[in-house]
């Protein structure tokens, strides 16, 4: 069967793929459409095999919330180039992966890769547009919170590159609530904070952060009676700058941010959880 140039061009159209690899299809199978829109699709999802090996060093993360608020969820997508995080088919496919991840309620990779996202899997939906735009493209993090007795909210910086997603008790009305958790998402962006409690830190950093101040020169110089007293005060400065809750408040460093949510809310709140996703991080 002759395949003509309007052929190729129509199937262009309906796939996205480049010209010469919809005459590749086309003759491949004859000029069946159908089956050169499966031969297509089974190329791409063979190229973005191939590249799933490069590395990622630009993408975008979109958050979303549930109407009552109670759960929300990040969703980070990588590629190669900004080009392509700013391109039209690759902020849709987010924003699909986004919504899909809060109406499963999905909170990781795997989990997100497995769900269907029309008559396809998500994986081959991420592998399919990698291999038409001939990027690695992948799901790099996925976060789920939900509140139980209180609101889930965040911040998503304007680059789109820096997220993050705090669920918060309290019996403030909701957006009193929303308020405090976007200037508290900025806080977390800025702040970057490592765990939510104390005893979330693992052990051995604790250690190895103890075994530095041990050994510092000012610790060092003080009488051997008062080193352990000093390299506990040190360390309890650490937790201040890691633990979020007793870092500075980013508005007001006179107050830490478990001060400045009880001041803001008029009573008692606290944080349940949080998330922080930085692409390429």
């Amino acid at each position: 069967m002759e395949i003509t140039a309007k052929m190729v061009s129509d199937l262009r159209d309906m796939s996205g793929a480049p010209m010469m690899d919809c005459k590749r299809a086309l003759v491949a199978t004859s000029g069946n459409v159908e089956m050169a829109m499966d031969h297509l699709r089974k190329q791409g999802l063979k190229s973005a095999d191939k590249r799933a090996g490069r590395s990622m060093g630009e993408g975008r993360i979109v958050e979303r919330v549930s109407k009552d608020a109670r759960a929300g969820v990040l969703v980070s997508l990588g590629c190669e180039t900004d080009f392509v995080a700013r391109g039209e088919e690759f902020t849709a496919l987010l924003a699909n992966l986004a919504g899909l991840a809060l109406e499963k309620r999905v909170g990781s990779v795997e989990a997100l890769l497995e769900q269907k996202l029309g008559s396809s899997s998500v994986q081959d939906a991420v592998k399919g547009l990698s291999g038409k735009i001939g990027e690695n493209i992948q799901i790099q993090k996925v976060s789920l919170l939900e509140a139980r007795a209180g609101f889930v909210g965040g911040y998503v910086h304007h680059d789109g590159k820096k997220a993050a997603l705090i669920a918060l008790a309290t019996k403030a009305p909701a957006d009193q609530a929303q308020t405090i958790l976007k200037t508290l998402g900025m806080h977390v962006v800025s702040c970057r904070p490592k765990a939510l409690r104390r005893s979330d830190i693992a052990a051995d950093v604790i250690e190895r952060e103890k075994a530095i101040f041990r050994e510092s020169e000012e610790v060092q110089k003080k009488p051997e009676a008062m080193r352990e007293s000093i390299v506990n005060g040190k360390l309890n400065s650490f937790y201040a700058n890691s633990v979020l809750p007793e870092q500075l408040w980013v508005l007001d460093e006179k107050l830490t941010v478990d001060k400045a949510l009880q001041a803001a809310l008029g009573g008692p709140a606290a944080i349940e959880d949080f998330a922080l996703i930085v692409v390429g991080a």
